[in-house]
């Protein structure tokens, strides 16, 4: 049973985890390099990792999708997709620009040469295996690859949910402080009470038979 128990809190840590690592902003400074459509084919089993096609379009199996190609510093490649999330998916980014984007993307391609650095804050995982891309919600140009930039909305996000598990844990003490522990005391009230009563008939069953069995001299 103790192993069942470390195996649950151990998956539930790491699901935790991965949702956040998924849906969690984050942002990386890189140079772009170009971007494209490409037909692609949403019906396997990366359709999950995908938001919806433009805002107003009806979804679709196979569609064109968006890609944005940049370049860190260090000359390590990461493509981008360039979707709408819409105003009811997942998650809540509210992005329905994706068209403009896609224009402000292809302005500031630049070369090794002459770079521009842009910060492109995004969501989402890059797998080759499964062909997915972490989605680009909004960039800015930097003024180099060394720009510090704190991860304000991540750390704001977080603190509120830490804030509504803390209210849910206080919510759960008071409803069991005021619903489940009463409940139990009576409970326990009661088994004692009929414990008692099936000790004091014992002992009367007792003094019974022995008066019963008493020898007169």
């Amino acid at each position: 049973m103790r192993y069942v128990k470390i195996t649950f809190w151990v998956l539930l840590a790491a699901l935790v985890v991965a949702f956040f690592s998924y849906n969690l902003p984050k942002r990386d400074i890189v140079r772009i390099t170009g971007t494209e459509v490409i037909r692609t084919d949403l019906s396997g089993a990366n359709r999950f990792f995908y938001a919806e096609p433009d805002s107003g379009n009806s979804p679709q199996a196979n569609r064109d999708l968006r890609l944005i190609n940049t370049v860190f510093e260090s000359g390590k490649v990461k493509v981008f997709r360039n979707e709408d999330t819409g105003l009811f998916g997942w998650p809540p980014y509210f992005k329905i620009d994706s068209s403009n984007m896609h224009a402000e993307a292809a302005d500031l391609v630049s070369t090794r040469d002459a770079p521009v650095w842009v910060a492109i804050t995004h969501y989402g995982w890059r797998s080759e295996f499964l062909s997915i891309y972490p989605n680009a919600i909004k960039f800015k140009v930097v003024e180099g690859p060394d720009v510090r930039l704190i991860p304000w909305m991540s750390i704001i996000i977080l603190l509120l949910c830490v804030a509504f598990v803390f209210w849910l844990w206080r919510v759960w003490v008071q409803f069991k402080e005021r619903k489940i522990d009463p409940l139990l005391d009576d409970a326990n009230n009661t088994i004692e009470a009929v414990d008692q009563r099936a000790d004091a008939a014992k002992d009367q069953a007792r003094s019974w038979w022995a008066r019963l069995t008493r020898r007169k001299p």
